[in-house]
C-alpha cells in the first residue's frame, strides 16, 4: 500500500495544488473530488494527474440516491435526476482512470444534509414511517430499497466504462441525512450481486470502527474493497460533527489492527487519508501533509 492524499483534507487547495503537492512531498496518489475537479475543469484536471504520474485513488462522489422515496412525481423526478448526475460522475472517475467511484448513497428522502427538518415536519408523519407532510420520509427500510434500485441502474454502467463504485458505510449519526448504509455489512451485502469489477466497498476508519463486525466483514470482502481511508474519531465530538475528524493518533481509533485486517484481505491500492476538521483546513497545507506522512508510517501501519 502507499499513502494518497484525499483531496478534502487539504480543503484550500485546487487541483493544481493539490497535485503540485503530492509530487512535492513524494506521493504517489491523490483523491479528488467532483467539486473541485469542475473547478479546474476535467480536461485539465486529466492532463495534470497524468504529466505528475499520479494515480487518482478515488473520485468523490456519487450516490445521493434516496430522494426516489417522496412521493409521486417528485420521487420520480428526483430519482431520474439523481441517476443521471451519478452517470456523469462515472464518466469522469473514467476520464481520470480512479480506481474507485465513492458512492455516499444519501439519507432519508427529503432530508438535507446538516439542515434541520422543516418547521413544519416536527411531531408530523407516523412512526411506521409514512411521509411527512412536510416532503421527507421517515421510512428507513424503503430508502434503502432506493439506493438497491439505484444500484441496479448503474452498476452495469459503471462497469462498461471500466469504473467501480464503492459503497460507503457512514457513521450512524449520519443516517438521517447522508448515508442509510451504516455498516460494512451492509454496504457488502447489497454489492454481492454484482460482480466484484462493478461494485465494491469503502473502509473509512472514522465510520467503522466501532462496528463489532468490523474485522469479519473486512474479511468477507476480500477483494471488494475498493478503497482504504484513514482519520481518526474525535472525542469528543465538535458542534459539526461533520467536522469530528481528526489526524491519525489525535483520537480514539486503533488503526493497526484494522490495516492488518484490510492486508489480510487482499486489498493493495493506496492508503487515503481524508479528514473533515476546521483547524486542519486553516492550517498551512504543506504542514498538514507532512504530518499525515509521518503519522502514517507512526500510526497507520501495521508494522510489528
Amino acid at each position: 500500500m502507499s499513502l494518497s492524499l484525499n483531496q478534502w483534507t487539504t480543503r484550500r487547495w485546487t487541483v493544481t495544488q493539490a497535485v503540485d503537492g503530492c509530487v512535492r512531498h513524494g506521493l504517489e496518489a491523490v483523491g479528488l473530488w467532483r467539486e473541485k475537479v469542475a473547478e479546474e475543469g476535467l480536461a485539465r484536471s486529466v492532463k495534470l494527474v497524468r504529466e505528475a504520474g499520479l494515480r487518482v485513488s478515488s473520485l468523490c462522489r456519487g450516490g445521493f440516491l434516496t430522494a426516489g422515496g417522496l412521493p409521486g412525481e417528485e420521487g420520480r423526478r428526483a430519482f431520474a435526476q439523481a441517476l443521471d448526475d451519478n452517470r456523469r460522475a462515472v464518466d469522469e472517475a473514467a476520464e481520470l482512470e480512479a480506481a474507485c467511484l465513492v458512492m455516499v448513497v444519501g439519507g432519508l428522502p427529503g432530508v438535507k444534509p446538516g439542515e434541520p427538518l422543516p418547521e413544519t415536519a416536527t411531531g408530523s408523519g407516523s412512526t411506521t414511517g409514512s411521509v411527512a407532510p412536510a416532503g421527507f420520509s421517515r421510512n428507513l427500510a424503503g430508502a434503502r430499497e432506493r439506493v438497491a434500485e439505484a444500484l441496479a441502474e448503474l452498476a452495469p454502467y459503471a462497469g462498461e466504462r471500466g469504473v467501480k463504485l464503492a459503497l460507503e458505510p457512514l457513521h450512524p449519526i449520519y443516517c438521517p441525512d447522508r448515508a442509510v448504509l451504516s455498516t460494512l455489512g451492509q454496504a457488502l451485502d447489497l454489492s454481492l450481486p454484482y460482480p466484484e469489477e462493478q461494485v465494491g466497498v469503502v473502509v473509512d476508519t472514522f465510520h467503522v470502527w466501532w462496528d463489532p463486525r468490523l474485522f469479519e466483514d473486512i474479511a468477507r470482502a476480500g477483494r471488494r474493497i475498493a478503497s482504504y481511508q484513514v482519520c481518526d474519531y474525535l472525542h469528543p465530538l465538535p458542534q459539526d460533527i461533520l467536522l469530528g475528524r481528526g489526524m491519525m493518533g489525535d483520537g480514539v481509533i486503533d488503526f493497526r489492527p484494522i490495516t492488518r485486517a484490510v492486508l489480510a484481505a487482499g486489498y493493495a491500492g493506496d492508503v487515503e487519508v481524508e479528514i473533515f476538521n476546521a483547524d486542519i483546513w486553516a492550517a498551512d497545507p504543506d504542514q498538514v501533509v507532512a504530518t499525515m506522512k509521518s503519522r502514517y508510517e507512526d500510526v497507520v501501519l501495521a508494522r510489528p
